[in-house]
């Protein structure tokens, strides 16, 4: 899976490149950094609601704006994002982070506003998980790896936390580039796919848990 996502990001930036020289199109490089405040909602194993709360976490990376018609762009990019959430009950505080690797592709709508310009991208993105950890407070500290699989079979430690490595979902974003190239904007992302694994010791598991969350974030765009 990450040789398939550097080989897409590789095929996308080549493309720009290719196409700048033939002088068909102008992309211009974007790099931005910023915070989120993510969450993992869904239901647990019985179907109820999960309670879970924010968490601060960050986001760093960089993207190309792509002619496509007068004021609409395609903007690939790459992002590292940490995400996760916390969940308090009664004297135990479990907080669970994930370090993804994500490839938005998004149709940005960039107008003149003033001396600037105001924009409004949406589309999907993929994720990619690399590293996560899970930390019980109660007392004791206690911290374990995360694993990623997509199915837990009856031979593999329950005591390990467990998650898919692949995240899909949507994201939308909204801000203001001043003329000399700095920008802000807002962002929101919802996950579409579950990404808790199956348990093959399990029979009736209802649980889905997903990302959702949304940041801020300032960029300069070359």
């Amino acid at each position: 899976m990450k040789t398939k996502l550097l080989f897409i990001i590789s095929i996308l930036f080549l493309s720009a490149t290719l196409t700048t020289a033939q002088g068909v199109m102008k992309p211009s490089l974007g790099i931005l950094g910023g915070v989120n405040f993510q969450n993992l909602n869904g239901k647990d194993f019985n179907g109820d609601k999960l309670e879970n709360k924010l968490i601060l976490g960050f986001h760093v990376g960089a993207n190309i704006m792509i002619p496509i018609a007068p004021e609409f762009y395609f903007q690939p990019g790459v992002l590292f994002s940490t995400k996760g959430a916390k969940h308090e009950d009664n004297a135990v505080t479990t907080t669970v982070n994930l370090s993804y690797i994500e490839m938005p592709l998004n149709l940005v709508y960039r107008g003149q506003l003033g001396n600037g310009y105001i924009f409004l991208g949406l589309g999907p993105y993929l994720g990619y998980a690399i590293m996560g950890k899970v930390k019980t407070e109660n007392g004791v500290d206690d911290k374990r790896d995360i694993e990623f699989q997509n199915v837990v079979k009856l031979t593999d430690p329950l005591t390990v936390p467990y998650y898919k490595a692949l995240d899909v979902g949507a994201n939308i974003f909204f801000g203001y580039e001043l003329p000399a190239g700095i920008f802000a904007q807002m962002n929101a992302q919802l996950g579409l796919v579950k990404i808790n694994p199956e348990y093959e010791i399990l029979d009736d598991d209802k649980s889905s848990i997903k990302n959702t969350g949304f940041g801020f974030s300032l960029g300069y765009r070359f």
